[in-house]
């Protein structure tokens, strides 16, 4: 990947379910190494464009590149390097916690079993816990010790903190900028919530999804000295 090529591109991304325009024209350009709050209400595009953007759904038209791989090809190596949840989790309920831990593993090159038992600890996750009898948070910081235990270089998070209680949201928020020493490069960073302020103190950027069109996007700050009254009308409405 070409170290000045975006992190994430989409470009003119449509999707119709049901003839309802779920994605309508979506183009983004996203830095590598920054922090991304994807913002929007409740049925504003946010899920079915993550899961464009990582291959799990295909667009009707229009294209999307993660790490410089297109997202309806993405190799071994560049899947190796993404960390992805979704708002549902898709967790296997038979298994313990750690069965499943070391089960997805298994799939990574770059697998750290100290790391995932260290993220484990920190967000108070039961390793010897049956999944099926995890509460929704917690099931929802095994989906997310998965998606990190890799390192990875781009972390994709749908809705990450909505089940968590306050603590458990501070303690994720830390984990989540815990760079190791040993990185090369800061990791990038794309969050979904329908709530800014979840994320407006850790973001770098800001795309703001309505209806499936992107309303803004940009540096946060850019977009704060530009758009003062507007944002802050417009994530009124989001919020509400």
């Amino acid at each position: 990947m070409n170290p000045l090529e975006p992190a994430i591109q989409a470009d003119s991304l449509t999707l119709h379910y049901d003839g309802r325009a779920a994605l309508q024209q979506v183009s983004l350009q996203l830095p590598t190494g920054a922090v991304v709050g994807l913002v929007g209400r409740n049925g504003a595009g946010k899920s079915t464009l993550l899961r464009c953007l990582v291959g799990l759904t295909l667009p009707d038209t229009g294209s999307s590149r993660l790490l410089g791989c297109d997202s309806a090809v993405l190799d071994d190596t560049t899947r190796g390097r993404i960390g992805y949840v979704s708002q549902t989790g898709d967790l296997l309920p038979w298994l313990k916690v750690w069965q499943h831990i070391a089960y997805i593993g298994s799939f990574y090159p770059s697998w750290q079993a100290e790391r995932a038992h260290t993220l484990c600890q920190r967000l108070a996750l039961r390793e010897d816990a049956k999944v099926s009898a995890l509460s929704v948070g917690d099931q929802q910081k095994l989906a997310v010790v998965m998606a990190l235990a890799h390192d990875p270089d781009l972390l994709i998070l749908d809705e990450p903190v909505a089940s968590l209680d306050p603590l458990a949201r501070r303690e994720f928020m830390r984990l989540l900028f815990d760079q190791d020493s040993t990185r090369q490069a800061p990791r990038t960073m794309l969050l979904s919530s329908h709530l800014l302020t979840d994320l407006e103190r850790v973001v770098s950027h800001v795309v703001l999804l309505h209806d499936g069109r992107v309303r803004l996007q940009g540096a946060w700050d850019a977009l704060q000295e530009q758009h003062h009254q507007a944002l802050e009308d417009l994530f009124v409405s989001v919020s509400t």
